[in-house]
Protein backbone atom coordinates (compact mmCIF):
# COMPACT_ATOMS: atom_id res chain seq x y z
CA UNK A 1 0.00 0.00 0.00
CA UNK A 2 1.14 3.74 -0.66
CA UNK A 3 2.74 5.43 2.30
CA UNK A 4 1.24 8.62 1.28
CA UNK A 5 -2.03 8.58 0.94
CA UNK A 6 -4.40 12.10 0.92
CA UNK A 7 -7.42 11.06 0.30
CA UNK A 8 -9.85 8.78 1.01
CA UNK A 9 -13.18 7.74 -0.91
CA UNK A 10 -15.99 5.77 0.64
CA UNK A 11 -18.48 3.67 -0.20
CA UNK A 12 -21.77 4.57 1.61
CA UNK A 13 -23.22 1.23 1.94
CA UNK A 14 -21.81 -2.30 3.77
CA UNK A 15 -19.61 0.60 4.96
CA UNK A 16 -20.62 3.38 6.52
CA UNK A 17 -23.99 1.72 7.57
CA UNK A 18 -25.34 -2.02 7.57
CA UNK A 19 -27.96 -2.64 4.78
CA UNK A 20 -28.63 -6.07 5.44
CA UNK A 21 -31.73 -5.29 6.55
CA UNK A 22 -32.68 -3.09 4.47
CA UNK A 23 -31.81 -2.91 1.11
CA UNK A 24 -31.31 -6.24 0.93
CA UNK A 25 -34.26 -7.18 2.51
CA UNK A 26 -35.94 -5.07 0.08
CA UNK A 27 -34.59 -6.69 -2.88
CA UNK A 28 -36.03 -9.87 -1.26
CA UNK A 29 -39.47 -8.74 -0.31
CA UNK A 30 -40.12 -6.74 -3.29
CA UNK A 31 -39.94 -9.93 -5.60
CA UNK A 32 -41.99 -11.69 -3.44
CA UNK A 33 -44.51 -8.99 -3.29
CA UNK A 34 -45.03 -8.70 -6.77
CA UNK A 35 -44.11 -12.48 -7.95
CA UNK A 36 -45.44 -13.99 -5.06
CA UNK A 37 -42.00 -15.95 -4.04
CA UNK A 38 -38.08 -14.77 -4.21
CA UNK A 39 -34.86 -15.77 -3.42
CA UNK A 40 -33.14 -16.33 0.36
CA UNK A 41 -31.25 -13.02 1.26
CA UNK A 42 -27.78 -15.35 0.93
CA UNK A 43 -28.58 -15.77 -2.37
CA UNK A 44 -28.18 -11.89 -3.43
CA UNK A 45 -24.07 -12.05 -2.67
CA UNK A 46 -23.87 -14.65 -5.68
CA UNK A 47 -25.26 -11.86 -8.01
CA UNK A 48 -23.13 -8.98 -6.55
CA UNK A 49 -19.97 -11.69 -6.83
CA UNK A 50 -20.88 -11.92 -10.57
CA UNK A 51 -20.45 -7.81 -11.38
CA UNK A 52 -22.66 -5.50 -12.36
CA UNK A 53 -24.79 -5.30 -9.90
CA UNK A 54 -23.95 -2.40 -7.63
CA UNK A 55 -27.72 -0.74 -8.00
CA UNK A 56 -29.97 -2.63 -6.10
CA UNK A 57 -32.68 -1.43 -8.63
CA UNK A 58 -30.77 -3.41 -10.80
CA UNK A 59 -30.34 -6.37 -8.08
CA UNK A 60 -34.34 -6.38 -7.94
CA UNK A 61 -34.70 -6.94 -11.85
CA UNK A 62 -32.30 -9.55 -12.20
CA UNK A 63 -33.65 -11.41 -8.90
CA UNK A 64 -37.29 -11.40 -10.37
CA UNK A 65 -36.22 -12.06 -13.96
CA UNK A 66 -33.94 -15.70 -12.41
CA UNK A 67 -37.32 -16.18 -9.95
CA UNK A 68 -39.61 -16.35 -13.19
CA UNK A 69 -37.37 -18.58 -15.21
CA UNK A 70 -36.68 -20.63 -12.94
CA UNK A 71 -40.83 -21.42 -12.38
CA UNK A 72 -40.79 -21.89 -16.23
CA UNK A 73 -37.92 -24.44 -15.90
CA UNK A 74 -34.82 -22.35 -16.05
CA UNK A 75 -33.21 -25.67 -14.40
CA UNK A 76 -30.25 -23.95 -12.94
CA UNK A 77 -29.37 -23.42 -9.32
CA UNK A 78 -28.11 -19.69 -7.77
CA UNK A 79 -24.81 -20.71 -8.11
CA UNK A 80 -24.60 -22.10 -11.66
CA UNK A 81 -26.94 -19.22 -13.21
CA UNK A 82 -24.59 -16.65 -11.58
CA UNK A 83 -21.53 -18.22 -12.35
CA UNK A 84 -22.87 -18.21 -16.37
CA UNK A 85 -23.61 -14.52 -15.61
CA UNK A 86 -20.50 -13.44 -14.23
CA UNK A 87 -18.56 -15.20 -17.23
CA UNK A 88 -21.04 -13.26 -19.34
CA UNK A 89 -19.80 -10.11 -18.37
CA UNK A 90 -21.95 -9.49 -15.54
CA UNK A 91 -25.07 -7.37 -15.01
CA UNK A 92 -28.56 -6.99 -15.93
CA UNK A 93 -27.67 -7.56 -19.72
CA UNK A 94 -26.18 -10.90 -19.14
CA UNK A 95 -28.69 -12.07 -17.09
CA UNK A 96 -31.14 -11.44 -19.95
CA UNK A 97 -28.89 -13.16 -22.12
CA UNK A 98 -28.52 -16.27 -20.07
CA UNK A 99 -32.12 -16.26 -19.57
CA UNK A 100 -32.68 -16.09 -23.36
CA UNK A 101 -30.72 -18.51 -24.33
CA UNK A 102 -31.98 -21.36 -21.91
CA UNK A 103 -35.52 -21.47 -22.03
CA UNK A 104 -37.36 -21.41 -25.34
CA UNK A 105 -39.55 -19.04 -27.24
CA UNK A 106 -42.58 -20.09 -25.47
CA UNK A 107 -41.52 -19.30 -21.94
CA UNK A 108 -39.48 -16.54 -22.44
CA UNK A 109 -42.37 -14.87 -23.92
CA UNK A 110 -44.16 -15.53 -20.44
CA UNK A 111 -41.39 -14.64 -18.43
CA UNK A 112 -41.59 -11.13 -19.82
CA UNK A 113 -44.54 -10.69 -20.25
CA UNK A 114 -44.88 -10.88 -16.17
CA UNK A 115 -41.46 -8.99 -15.32
CA UNK A 116 -42.50 -5.09 -14.72
CA UNK A 117 -39.38 -3.71 -13.44
CA UNK A 118 -41.15 -0.56 -13.16
CA UNK A 119 -43.72 -2.00 -10.32
CA UNK A 120 -40.77 -3.81 -8.85
CA UNK A 121 -39.02 -0.75 -8.45
CA UNK A 122 -42.04 1.59 -7.11
CA UNK A 123 -42.81 -1.52 -4.74
CA UNK A 124 -38.68 -1.47 -3.63
CA UNK A 125 -38.82 2.47 -3.10
CA UNK A 126 -42.04 1.74 -0.86
CA UNK A 127 -40.33 -1.05 1.32
CA UNK A 128 -37.30 1.18 1.30
CA UNK A 129 -38.12 4.29 2.27
CA UNK A 130 -41.86 3.75 3.70
CA UNK A 131 -45.10 5.99 2.69
CA UNK A 132 -43.85 9.37 4.18
CA UNK A 133 -40.58 9.21 2.83
CA UNK A 134 -42.00 7.92 -0.84
CA UNK A 135 -44.33 10.65 -1.34
CA UNK A 136 -41.84 13.21 -0.48
CA UNK A 137 -38.97 11.47 -2.52
CA UNK A 138 -40.55 9.72 -5.11
CA UNK A 139 -43.57 12.52 -5.19
CA UNK A 140 -46.29 10.07 -5.66
CA UNK A 141 -48.46 7.80 -4.21
CA UNK A 142 -47.22 4.47 -2.64
CA UNK A 143 -48.50 1.38 -4.93
CA UNK A 144 -49.06 -0.75 -1.93
CA UNK A 145 -51.67 -0.45 0.83
CA UNK A 146 -49.69 1.15 3.97
CA UNK A 147 -46.80 -0.37 4.89
CA UNK A 148 -44.67 -0.48 7.91
CA UNK A 149 -41.70 2.07 8.82
CA UNK A 150 -39.63 2.10 5.44
CA UNK A 151 -36.56 -0.48 5.96
CA UNK A 152 -34.16 2.76 5.75
CA UNK A 153 -34.34 3.08 9.43
CA UNK A 154 -33.39 0.07 10.29
CA UNK A 155 -29.36 0.90 8.70
CA UNK A 156 -27.08 0.51 11.93
CA UNK A 157 -24.23 3.12 11.55
CA UNK A 158 -20.95 1.48 11.41
CA UNK A 159 -18.58 4.49 11.47
CA UNK A 160 -17.23 5.44 14.58
CA UNK A 161 -17.41 8.40 15.50
CA UNK A 162 -13.48 8.27 16.52
CA UNK A 163 -13.28 6.79 13.19
CA UNK A 164 -14.35 10.01 11.59
CA UNK A 165 -12.69 12.22 13.52
CA UNK A 166 -9.25 10.55 12.42
CA UNK A 167 -10.17 10.13 8.73
CA UNK A 168 -11.07 14.14 8.68
CA UNK A 169 -6.82 14.10 8.39
CA UNK A 170 -7.42 13.16 5.12
CA UNK A 171 -9.26 14.67 2.03
CA UNK A 172 -12.58 12.69 2.41
CA UNK A 173 -15.43 11.88 -0.49
CA UNK A 174 -18.08 9.27 -1.51
CA UNK A 175 -18.83 7.09 -4.34
CA UNK A 176 -22.34 5.17 -3.64
CA UNK A 177 -24.69 3.62 -6.12
CA UNK A 178 -27.45 5.01 -3.61
CA UNK A 179 -29.45 7.63 -5.45
CA UNK A 180 -28.60 11.23 -4.14
CA UNK A 181 -31.42 11.73 -1.58
CA UNK A 182 -31.27 8.24 -0.09
CA UNK A 183 -27.47 8.85 0.22
CA UNK A 184 -27.57 12.09 1.76
CA UNK A 185 -29.71 10.56 4.36
CA UNK A 186 -27.23 8.15 5.33
CA UNK A 187 -24.52 10.48 5.07
CA UNK A 188 -26.68 12.74 7.81
CA UNK A 189 -27.17 9.83 10.02
CA UNK A 190 -23.02 8.82 10.30
CA UNK A 191 -21.54 12.68 10.72
CA UNK A 192 -20.47 13.19 6.67
CA UNK A 193 -22.99 15.26 5.74
CA UNK A 194 -20.58 18.15 5.66
CA UNK A 195 -19.18 17.16 2.41
CA UNK A 196 -19.38 19.22 -0.45
CA UNK A 197 -21.62 18.24 -2.86
CA UNK A 198 -18.55 17.52 -5.54
CA UNK A 199 -17.10 15.12 -3.40
CA UNK A 200 -20.55 12.81 -3.21
CA UNK A 201 -20.98 10.97 -6.46
CA UNK A 202 -24.46 9.00 -6.52
CA UNK A 203 -26.82 6.68 -9.06
CA UNK A 204 -27.52 10.14 -10.92
CA UNK A 205 -24.09 11.71 -11.50
CA UNK A 206 -23.13 9.06 -14.06
CA UNK A 207 -22.07 5.59 -14.90
CA UNK A 208 -21.96 3.24 -11.82
CA UNK A 209 -18.98 0.82 -10.75
CA UNK A 210 -16.93 -0.08 -11.68
CA UNK A 211 -16.78 2.58 -14.05
CA UNK A 212 -14.06 4.56 -12.84
CA UNK A 213 -15.41 8.01 -13.53
CA UNK A 214 -17.29 9.06 -9.95
CA UNK A 215 -13.89 7.73 -8.37
CA UNK A 216 -11.38 10.24 -10.58
CA UNK A 217 -13.74 12.76 -10.65
CA UNK A 218 -13.49 12.79 -6.62
CA UNK A 219 -9.61 12.64 -6.74
CA UNK A 220 -9.94 15.32 -9.20
CA UNK A 221 -11.84 17.79 -7.36
CA UNK A 222 -9.30 17.12 -3.76
CA UNK A 223 -6.69 17.36 -5.82
CA UNK A 224 -5.10 13.65 -4.68
CA UNK A 225 -1.55 11.59 -5.48
CA UNK A 226 -2.97 8.90 -3.69
CA UNK A 227 -6.23 7.95 -3.01
CA UNK A 228 -7.64 5.14 -0.83
CA UNK A 229 -11.13 3.47 -2.14
CA UNK A 230 -12.84 1.21 0.85
CA UNK A 231 -16.09 -0.51 -0.25
CA UNK A 232 -17.57 -3.91 0.75
CA UNK A 233 -18.08 -5.61 -3.30
CA UNK A 234 -15.75 -7.07 -5.42
CA UNK A 235 -16.76 -4.11 -8.31
CA UNK A 236 -15.80 -1.56 -5.86
CA UNK A 237 -11.90 -3.07 -5.73
CA UNK A 238 -12.20 -3.09 -9.58
CA UNK A 239 -13.09 0.70 -9.76
CA UNK A 240 -9.99 1.39 -7.58
CA UNK A 241 -8.29 -0.77 -10.33
CA UNK A 242 -9.73 0.50 -13.43
CA UNK A 243 -9.04 4.62 -11.76
CA UNK A 244 -5.44 3.33 -11.75
CA UNK A 245 -5.73 2.81 -15.23
CA UNK A 246 -7.95 5.77 -15.95
CA UNK A 247 -5.71 8.63 -14.44
CA UNK A 248 -1.96 6.88 -14.32
CA UNK A 249 -1.01 9.93 -12.83
CA UNK A 250 -2.98 9.10 -9.42
CA UNK A 251 -2.18 6.66 -7.28
CA UNK A 252 -5.20 4.11 -6.29
CA UNK A 253 -5.73 1.52 -3.93
CA UNK A 254 -8.62 -0.54 -3.13
CA UNK A 255 -9.42 -2.06 0.31
CA UNK A 256 -12.38 -4.38 1.08
CA UNK A 257 -14.54 -4.26 4.52
CA UNK A 258 -16.18 -7.58 6.04
CA UNK A 259 -18.99 -5.67 6.59
CA UNK A 260 -20.99 -5.89 3.72
CA UNK A 261 -22.11 -9.21 1.82
CA UNK A 262 -18.27 -10.39 1.83
CA UNK A 263 -17.51 -11.72 5.22
CA UNK A 264 -15.38 -14.21 6.83
CA UNK A 265 -12.83 -15.92 5.16
CA UNK A 266 -14.12 -17.00 1.81
CA UNK A 267 -14.49 -12.64 1.76
CA UNK A 268 -11.44 -11.75 2.37
CA UNK A 269 -10.20 -14.53 -0.42
CA UNK A 270 -12.35 -12.97 -2.93
CA UNK A 271 -11.20 -9.48 -1.85
CA UNK A 272 -7.64 -10.84 -2.41
CA UNK A 273 -8.18 -12.72 -5.75
CA UNK A 274 -9.59 -9.26 -6.97
CA UNK A 275 -6.63 -7.66 -5.95
CA UNK A 276 -7.74 -5.74 -2.92
CA UNK A 277 -4.62 -3.81 -1.31
CA UNK A 278 -6.13 -4.62 2.08
CA UNK A 279 -9.00 -6.64 4.23
CA UNK A 280 -10.45 -4.76 7.06
CA UNK A 281 -13.51 -6.41 9.59
CA UNK A 282 -14.52 -3.04 9.17
CA UNK A 283 -14.22 0.52 8.17
CA UNK A 284 -13.27 1.53 11.81
CA UNK A 285 -9.60 -0.64 11.18
CA UNK A 286 -8.94 2.22 8.50
CA UNK A 287 -7.09 4.89 10.68
CA UNK A 288 -4.41 2.10 11.98
CA UNK A 289 -3.88 0.74 8.33
CA UNK A 290 -2.98 4.39 7.12
CA UNK A 291 -0.98 5.07 10.45
CA UNK A 292 1.22 1.72 9.85
CA UNK A 293 1.62 3.07 6.31
CA UNK A 294 2.64 6.59 6.65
Amino acid sequence: MSPDADTVVLDVDGVLVDVADSYRRAVVESVERVHGESLDRDDLQQFKDAGGFNNDWTLTYAVALYTLAYREGLGRSVETFTDTVAASGGGLEAVEAVVADLLDPDARERVYDEWDREHLRTVFQQLYLGDERYRELEEGEPPLASTRRGFIEDEPVLLQPGTLEALREYELGVVTGRPRAEAAIALERVGLDFLPEERVHAMEDGPGKPDPTALVAVAEDADAGSVVFVGDTLDDIETATNAREADPDRDYQGIGVLTGGLTGAPGRRKYEQQGATAVLDSINDLPDLLDDEA
